[in-house]
């Protein structure tokens, strides 16, 4: 798995990712926020039901944490069929997503997970999978070589990914569905969390889960991270009262503020500041200085802040806002910058 995928606002162990794990929605009324995206995607399942066929290969695509592999999982469980899941990393060669695809029942759902990483020739050996249900194999080599095409039960492909940018057009080209998830208001966030907080056996009053969603990015993974570590800090303190007192210590240990910036987010912002008088700069410049991975930088951090209006991409670099400075404290000293 690649630095990016590994780069969290909010670091858990893998016995933390499996409690998260068990906490996603199980069942289509459960899942909280993307109403749009929901209601297309019942249509296309009981279209697909009632025609007895696979459903349309379909594309999520959006920052992290906001909900594609539990809808891939979901759209399976709504069809009725099994679900595979892989990511673009891990289908190396053509021969290892044959494998995969081989053993794969009808209407079956194959998941897979950053799919902007697949390489090229493993792409290109999915191309006539999705499109024509087949899978063309080479036998031998240079002018003796044959191609052998096997027939593929009719399945559904189902990519997610951050970066829609770095998908080739023929692949999002076969992709009949495409839907882009966006960030949860703090309400639905309040509803994710509440419902976690049940299956946890875990109380928390209206006016915390509201104040804990507040914090949590507009992302339910950051949610759900944040309510462990509001239950970690309740048990540490041996009590069972969560009030604002508990969360306030909570969010003092993991700095982050009343707007969900944590630590990196406000290094990212002061260094453009303190740095580069606001901005413009450019990305591979801001990663070098902050010694960041490029990736982590557009995929993890920089999302949120310009959702909340903190941070712009223009063509000449990276820009802070003047709301990023007033939310820091700082005076503008070239209004220039802010032009």
């Amino acid at each position: 798995m690649n630095k990016t995928n590994n780069q969290e606002k909010i670091t858990s162990s893998p016995e933390e990712e499996i409690l998260i794990n068990t906490l996603r929605a199980s069942a289509w009324n459960e899942f909280i926020g993307q109403t749009k995206i929901k209601k297309s995607l019942h249509v296309a399942i009981s279209a697909a039901k009632k025609r007895a066929e696979s459903m349309e290969h379909t594309l999520l695509y959006g920052p992290p944490g906001l909900g594609k592999t539990t809808l891939a999982h979901l759209i399976a469980k709504e069809m009725g069929v099994n679900i595979r899941i892989t990511s673009g990393p891990a289908v190396e060669r053509a021969g290892d997503l044959a494998s995969i695809l081989t053993n794969l029942e009808p209407h079956d759902v194959l998941f897979i997970d950053e799919i902007h990483r697949l390489n090229k020739v493993v792409e290109e050996t999915l191309y006539p999978a999705m499109e024509d249900f087949a899978l063309d194999i080479i036998i031998g080599k240079g002018p003796a070589a044959k191609t052998l095409r096997l027939d593929l039960p009719h399945i559904t492909i189902i990519g997610a990914t951050t970066r829609i940018g770095l998908i080739s057009n023929p692949l999002r080209d076969r992709f009949g569905v495409i839907h882009r998830l966006s960030f949860y208001t703090p309400e639905d966030l309040g509803v994710i969390i509440s419902q976690a907080s049940k299956k946890l056996n875990f109380k928390i009053g209206e006016q915390e889960t509201l104040e804990l969603a507040k914090r949590a990015r507009g992302t339910p993974r950051i949610a759900l991270r944040l309510l462990k570590r509001v239950r970690d800090m309740a048990e540490f303190q041996n009590t069972s009262i969560i009030n604002q007192r508990l969360l306030q210590e909570t969010f003092e240990l993991l700095e982050i503020d009343p707007l969900g910036l944590d630590d990196s987010d406000r290094r990212l912002l002061l260094t453009i500041i303190d740095k580069f008088s606001g901005g413009p700069v450019g990305i591979e410049t801001l990663a070098a200085t902050l010694s960041e991975d490029i990736g982590t930088l557009e995929e993890v951090i920089e999302p949120y802040l310009m959702q909340i209006g903190f941070l712009e991409r223009t063509p000449r670099g990276r820009k802070v806002t003047k709301n990023a400075y007033d939310h820091l404290g700082k005076k503008v000293h070239s209004q220039q910058q802010l032009l």
